[in-house]
């Protein structure tokens, strides 16, 4: 009989994160925020609730909120593409940006 190589625990603790996280649309904006608005925003802003299709993305200065309020449509439709389009389980209608003094770890 042979054996198989061993295999990298990072597999399967991603493929179980996956499947342990949360279906929210808050959740998956969340886990894909850096990808949507690259690392350079994703360091200065995250998402922090959803109500109604809006969600709030907290931002470290009032700077960084208002020029995200700028980019808000750009971000809005690769937002909604990330989630799967417009019909898509996580619909997203807008983005709001507040300054809280966030900054992501």
């Amino acid at each position: 009989m042979r054996r198989l190589a061993p295999r990298p625990l990072a597999l399967a603790l991603e493929r179980s994160r996956r499947e342990l996280a949360p279906l929210t649309t808050l959740a998956r904006a969340q886990e894909t925020w850096s990808e949507v608005a690259g690392p350079a925003v994703a360091a200065e802003s995250e998402p922090v609730s959803e109500r109604g299709g809006v969600v709030t993305i907290a931002c470290s200065s009032a700077v960084w909120a208002q020029e995200l309020e700028l980019l808000a449509p750009d971000l809005l439709d690769r937002l909604t593409a990330a989630l799967g389009g417009p019909d898509g389980p996580a619909h997203v209608v807008r983005l709001r940006f507040v300054a809280t003094g966030h900054r992501r770890s």
